[in-house]
């Protein structure tokens, strides 16, 4: 097995459905500029209150990525 550095960021995602798509958005968005992402933890869970009903999903989660050596 080789060593490998790894990087950790912090996202936030959000979406109006459910923590579980908020989550998936952040996923998805980064994968788009970063590559080899490996794991993620969420950090942070909240979301927005609109006339007593939840109207958005906000997650911070940490996601690592192995850095190109």
């Amino acid at each position: 097995m080789s060593d490998h550095v790894y990087k950790k960021i912090q996202l936030v995602g959000s979406s109006k459905t459910s923590i579980e798509d908020a989550i998936h958005n952040a996923i998805n968005t980064a994968a788009k500029s970063l590559h080899d992402l490996n794991w993620f933890e969420v950090v942070e869970t909240r979301g927005n209150i609109t006339d007593g009903k939840v109207d958005y999903f906000q997650v911070t989660i940490q996601v690592g990525f192995r850095l190109a050596g």
